[in-house]
């Protein structure tokens, strides 16, 4: 009874063995695949600043990294490399993108034009691929807002200047008027004790 239990482990130790080798073999030979991560998806940014298209890929061949802006004007192909070889910037971009070893791409000198989706593509030299999307925000800065800012400062300097004026004059005016009375004043007391005089 026990040697047959035996035969049977055996076979199965082999049976485990033979499959395990089978499988690392197998897993060897097949590429692992692309990972990538996109740390900011959302970027805000205003015109005239550089912005950093930011992503980390790992894969075990060589990869072709490939970058798409996507907005209401259209569909623009930035910029494709392969690690390590050539780098094809689209002649759009020409003089506004620096490309990094991790994937990452900087504009440089971003407009309005540049706010939307930008896609980036990593695929491995098997086949396998990764995708990864940053949406970006491009603002104005308002320069009418600005001017009507300080011209509305000017008006309210100018008023309280005026205003200031006015009251520097109803003063003076008052100190006038006050002496004026007081001279009236005195004239009249003045009469009033030369004509007691008189009388008596």
């Amino acid at each position: 009874l026990m040697r047959p239990l035996q035969g049977s482990r055996g076979r199965s130790v082999v049976v485990g063995t033979v499959t395990l080798c089978l499988a690392a073999g197998w897993a060897l030979q097949t590429p692992g695949g692309v990972s990538l991560v996109v740390p900011q998806p959302n970027i805000n940014a205003t015109v005239a600043q550089n912005i950093l298209l930011s992503v980390e890929y790992s894969c075990r061949g060589v990869a072709t990294i490939e970058w798409k802006h996507v907005s209401s004007w259209g569909t623009t192909s930035i910029v494709e490399w392969r690690s390590g070889n050539y780098v094809n910037i689209s002649t759009v971009y020409k003089d506004r993108v620096t490309t990094f070893e991790n994937g990452s791409i900087q504009l440089r000198n971003v407009g309005v034009r540049d706010a939307g989706y930008y896609f980036v593509t990593v695929m491995e030299e098997h086949g396998t691929n990764a995708y990864g999307t940053i949406i970006v925000n491009v603002y104005e800065i308002i320069y009418e807002d600005l001017h009507f800012v300080a011209v509305l400062f000017a008006f309210l300097a100018a008023v309280s200047a005026i205003l200031i004026c006015f009251m520097w004059l109803c003063n003076k005016s008052l100190h006038l008027f006050q002496k004026k009375t007081t001279h009236k004043l005195t004239a009249s007391t003045t009469e009033e004790i030369e004509l007691e005089t008189i009388e008596c």
